[in-house]
């Protein structure tokens, strides 16, 4: 099987697209507006945001590896893990990764990096001691699905955004406050208070955004999962054993990763009762439904 075999969800990649297209304008604007209204010079924004755009993009794997504690391991030390990930390598058509492990109890996995010959698998050996090596399999196919679709790109890219609107809110607001904290016409609203409802705004409607890009991801990593392993019921049987699991664990261990949660096959924050569209992943039921139904279509029994 070729990786155009199962290939990127059109209907999901088209949504991927508009949601990120619609979070790119909405940084223009709010650059513009704060640009218009402070007077902050562009020369010396345009180097700073290159210099952390260049920095982000060749660290996202290293990063996002040492925030998990994460230790990239050789075929010597996990042969079974390695030969695991050749071989759905070779049914997808992809380069192997690199691989790692996570020393903790906690079942997840997550994928990273900026393009598929640049990118890493991470497993616990919560995982790897609690799934049957089926489920184990799946979810490995997950993560690599988001290699494949280059998902993790999008996300890095728009946390970069995340971040490059939270330091023009501080640079503008320094600049307004020593400005005089008023705009060209003194008569009108204090720059401070611009710049607060100009970003609150912009926080509020990325933060819904970023989580919708976030769902379509895990959706279209699914569906790959299915179609690369040809059984759709072994994803389905893990994210059900990872959740049970993680219900189990002391709330005080989870909050140790939470901060991988817009990367783990299934956040640790299932235990809270959350909104969907304040979700980072989409509701455990709708992913089962929807691994149901491919299941159906390929004539397997979930």
């Amino acid at each position: 099987m070729k990786r155009k075999s199962f290939g990127r969800d059109a209907g999901l990649s088209l949504r991927m697209l508009l949601t990120s297209g619609l979070l790119g304008l909405l940084y223009v604007l709010f650059a513009v507006v704060l640009f218009q209204f402070t007077g902050v010079g562009w020369i010396g924004m345009i180097v700073i945001i290159a210099a952390i755009a260049f920095f982000q993009y060749f660290t996202s794997d290293k990063l996002a590896l040492a925030a998990a504690g994460a230790k990239v391991v050789e075929r010597d030390q996990a042969p079974e893990l390695h030969d695991m990930v050749e071989r759905l390598c070779a049914l997808a058509d992809l380069p192997k990764p690199r691989i790692a492990i996570v020393d903790t109890d906690i079942p997840n996995a997550f994928a990273t990096g900026r393009s598929p010959k640049h990118a890493a698998v991470a497993v616990t050996t919560g995982l790897w001691r609690r799934l049957e090596p089926q489920e184990v399999e799946a979810v490995l196919a997950h993560e690599l699905s988001h290699i494949a679709n280059r998902d993790v790109l999008i996300m890095t890219v728009a946390s970069f955004f995340a971040m490059c609107a939270a330091l023009l809110t501080r640079i503008s607001m320094y600049s307004g406050m020593l400005g005089g904290g008023r705009g060209r016409d003194s008569n009108g609203p204090p720059i401070w208070l611009i710049v607060l409802v100009v970003s609150v705004v912009t926080y509020a409607l990325s933060y819904v955004l970023i989580r919708t890009i976030s769902r379509y991801r895990e959706y279209a990593a699914d569906r790959g999962s299915a179609l690369i392993t040809g059984a759709p019921e072994h994803l389905m049987s893990a994210l059900q054993r990872i959740s049970s699991n993680i219900m189990q664990i002391p709330d005080r261990d989870l909050r140790e990763v939470a901060g991988m949660n817009a990367f783990f096959i299934v956040p640790t924050s299932i235990k809270r009762r959350t909104a969907e569209l304040f979700m980072d992943h989409p509701p455990l039921e709708k992913r089962l439904a929807a691994l149901e139904k491919i299941a159906r279509e390929m004539g397997r029994a979930a």
